[in-house]
């Protein structure tokens, strides 16, 4: 069969998604706090046979930039107000059938078992099409809203990411896949002989198990990562089936793409079980002038400073204390390290000043925009594909739900016709859309097959 790609689409459970100008578009609904506008993006992405919807979190109101609070949710930039994207995935996979549902969880402010047990239990409601977002979290703010004075520093965050998801693959792994018999004659729930202990003793956690339920239909949950630093590369190549990529340029887009799947193979991993996914943002119109003019309005709604206090949060570091009109300087960030690697490479490429910086962080988090008719940007879409720069796409919105429809009604069938996307669902699960192997296949080699079970 001719390779395929695969296409998730970009949420955060609020007004706000990569675009800080969404929300004051004219066709963009305003209820992102209840479950009918998630529902019907959900219906919308299942009709365009989407792999899966995708939830970006934040675990605080943005503070950074300049100390204040008050801008952002003056401005309503991204993060000032969210809900748990965990409910809404539960949401919106009772009025789906086959979308997967992808949330965010930190590593950093919860515990294994805790979310072993919350993606355990999405896994089972969602029928097996949920996936793990892995992050670390970003900023002293979220530190704060746990307790803490100051935000792990980047390198132990890694290091305690690491401990945490090889723990959360032992809990999923405490029940056999048989254990649970349901006997109504005997009276026999499960055989106990069938589910086992843990005792992991680690450096950050401990935790006894076994998780008190039984195994869910994938498993585990498809992991999903975004690392883009060198640690964070290293963790991705190793643990994620899927990686979210920002990155506006080709030569950007390929690197990464050839970097990662090198290492993937370093960990013993299979490389086409671990697929890249750049975000974009499309504008299609009957013309490409009638395009142009959706992006041209979309962007002049994008405000600099909104950008910048959202660029601030995800590298932890007040950008309001720079000359707007300077480009922008060499710093070290303790947040996301490589979004700020990124703008700071495009300052330099293209000569930007720091408020030009804000206004694409406005307009899309730096993310590429594919513009045109639907086989204009069809035809972006597979030179990318086919030129060693992805598996797949996460599509972000310029508003919603107008931009997912125009891309199940438009692109869609476009892609279809090239043979390069499904036209119908072939799997069961979230695993299967994604053409991956079974749980312990796809894990790193030094750990697959491991027996985490004890004695008794």
């Amino acid at each position: 069969m001719t390779r395929q790609l695969h296409l998730g689409g970009f949420l955060i459970a609020s007004p706000v998604t990569h675009s800080h100008a969404a929300w004051r578009h004219p066709g963009s609904e305003t209820d992102f706090f209840g479950p009918d506008h998630y529902h019907r993006v959900g219906r919308i992405l299942e009709r365009g046979k989407f792999d899966f919807a995708f939830f970006a979190d934040l675990l605080a109101a943005p503070v950074r930039f300049g100390g204040d609070q008050s801008e952002p949710f003056r401005r309503g930039t991204q993060a000032a107000a969210t809900i748990d994207p965990s409910l809404v995935a539960a949401s919106i996979a009772a009025v789906t059938t086959h979308l997967g549902v992808a949330v965010t969880k930190s590593t950093t402010y919860f515990h294994p078992y805790e979310l072993a047990r919350v993606f355990g239990s999405l896994d089972h409601l969602t029928r097996g099409h949920v996936g793990w977002n892995i992050v670390t979290s970003l900023s002293q703010a979220e530190a704060q809203n746990f307790g803490f004075d100051d935000h792990v520093e980047h390198e132990e965050r890694y290091a305690r990411a690491e401990e945490f998801v090889s723990t959360a693959v032992k809990l999923w792994s405490s029940w056999d896949a048989d254990a649970v018999t349901a006997d109504k004659e005997s009276g026999v729930w499960a055989d106990p002989s069938k589910i086992h202990t843990v005792d992991h003793q680690g450096v950050h956690y401990r935790t006894r198990g076994p998780l008190n339920q039984p195994r869910s239909p994938q498993h585990r949950p498809v992991l999903i990562q975004a690392g883009a630093s060198n640690t964070g590369r290293d963790f991705a190549a190793r643990w994620a089936e899927a990686i979210f990529e920002i990155d506006p340029t080709p030569e950007g887009r390929r690197a990464y793409y050839d970097d990662v799947k090198s290492r993937a193979v370093d960990f013993g991993r299979n490389p086409d079980h671990v697929n890249i996914l750049p975000a974009f943002i499309p504008f299609i119109g009957e013309t490409e002038s009638i395009a142009r003019e959706k992006q041209a309005f979309h962007n002049e709604l994008a405000d600099p400073i909104s950008g910048l206090i959202t660029l601030s949060v995800h590298t932890d570091h007040d950008f309001s204390v720079y000359d707007l009109d300077a480009p922008v300087e060499h710093v070290e960030v303790p947040g996301t390290q490589g979004l700020f690697d990124l703008a700071r490479r495009l300052s330099e490429r293209d000569s930007l000043t720091l408020r030009d910086i804000g206004r694409l962080y406005a307009q899309g988090v730096l993310l590429p925009q594919f513009v045109g008719t639907a086989s204009d940007v069809a035809d972006q879409i597979e030179e990318s594909f086919t030129g060693g720069e992805a598996d797949g796409f996460m599509v972000s919105t310029a508003q919603t739900p107008g931009t997912f429809n125009d891309f199940v009604d438009y692109v869609v069938p476009e892609l279809q016709r090239r043979g390069l996307f499904r036209k119908e669902y072939a799997g069961t699960t979230l695993r299967q859309h994604l053409g991956l192997g079974t749980a312990d296949e796809d894990l790193p080699a030094d750990i697959r097959g491991v027996d985490t079970r004890l004695a008794g």
